[in-house]
């Protein structure tokens, strides 16, 4: 990655555009990737968070048991892939999660990965932990959890109350990294260590966050970058202007008129257009009449064109989705 590619990424209500580098190009390693983020975190500790502005910059810090396969466009339970568990097997009344781990892996500051780093993980989650979580907004995903064990140290199983057939996808989802024993977190929040492919260098509120390549990275060949440059800037327009002026490389965050506009401005972008899950909401206090008539708010919602918001905010680019 150069730093005079630009790679526009633009969304509106209903739409995402992510782009993508020249496919031969994008197998060269090396770079920095720079771009404007939308936000400044509370700290930089992704379970003790709950916006995007801590789970962008940080997901390349971390891993997970299991993830969702990042090639197959729609998530579920038939795209979770093996991350830092190899495998894993549900016992006949499906309410104990079996899963085997790697060998060989070391969180940043050197020390070896374990099932002891597994349980203390879940055990800070649930609660159970002597050392508790600031915020723990992720607690009840965990409520069907009896118990978490280890194995020797390359083995955990989860102990469920009843069967739960998701719980597997609550450990692939990007709230879901796998945290050290031997660290506090206390200091996550200010220097989290990780296993994951980028190592984390600063973190300057209202300023930036940067990232850097793990050079001892468990999966080989991995990470592309040499690192990630997060510039916060909070306002769009501002953002969108450092984007056109070349100091970045992605923007997220184009409305579909302004998508005009940035190819003009940035002609040498490369843009793409798919649909994001993003709704567009008609609030009404149903505890009051009228609204308390559920035929008025079945008949509110029918008479909604729904085509019209598509071809006037969208400019025609966007599905109506399956929710009346």
């Amino acid at each position: 990655m150069t730093r005079d590619l630009r790679v526009l990424a633009a969304a509106g209500s209903l739409l995402l555009a992510l782009s993508a580098a020249d496919s031969a190009f994008a197998q060269k390693s090396g770079g920095i990737l720079r771009l404007g983020h939308f936000d400044s975190p509370a700290s930089m500790s992704p379970l003790e968070e709950s916006t995007q502005a801590v789970n962008r910059p940080m997901s390349g810090v971390f891993n997970n048991l299991v993830m969702f396969d990042q090639h197959v466009p729609q998530n579920s339970l038939r795209s979770i892939v093996p991350d830092l568990a190899m495998s894993w097997a549900w016992n006949e009344e499906g309410t104990e999660l079996t899963l085997p781990l790697r060998h060989g892996v070391k969180w940043h500051d050197g020390k070896p990965f374990t099932a002891a780093d597994v349980k203390c993980t879940f055990d800070l989650l649930m609660g159970n932990a002597k050392e508790k979580l600031r915020i723990n907004p992720r607690k009840s995903w965990y409520v069907n959890v009896a118990e978490v064990t280890t194995n020797g140290d390359y083995e955990v199983t989860f102990h469920l109350k009843r069967p739960q057939p998701a719980f597997l996808a609550l450990l692939a989802t990007g709230w879901s990294p796998i945290y050290p024993c031997h660290v506090s977190p206390r200091d996550m929040r200010s220097h989290p260590i990780g296993t994951g492919p980028f190592k984390f260098v600063e973190f300057q509120p209202d300023e930036h966050i940067t990232v850097t390549r793990n050079p001892d990275y468990w999966k080989k060949g991995r990470p592309y970058l040499d690192g990630i440059e997060y510039t916060i800037i909070k306002d769009v327009s501002t953002r969108l202007l450092s984007f056109i002026a070349g100091k970045d490389d992605i923007y997220f965050g184009v409305t579909i008129p302004q998508l005009e506009d940035v190819k003009k401005e940035a002609p040498d972008a490369n843009c793409q257009v798919v649909t994001a899950n993003v709704a567009r909401n008609l609030l009404v206090n149903r505890n009051k009449p009228p609204f308390d008539n559920p035929d008025l708010r079945r008949a509110m919602s029918l008479t909604l064109d729904r085509k019209a918001f598509i071809d006037i905010i969208t400019e025609g680019k966007g599905d109506i989705g399956g929710a009346p």
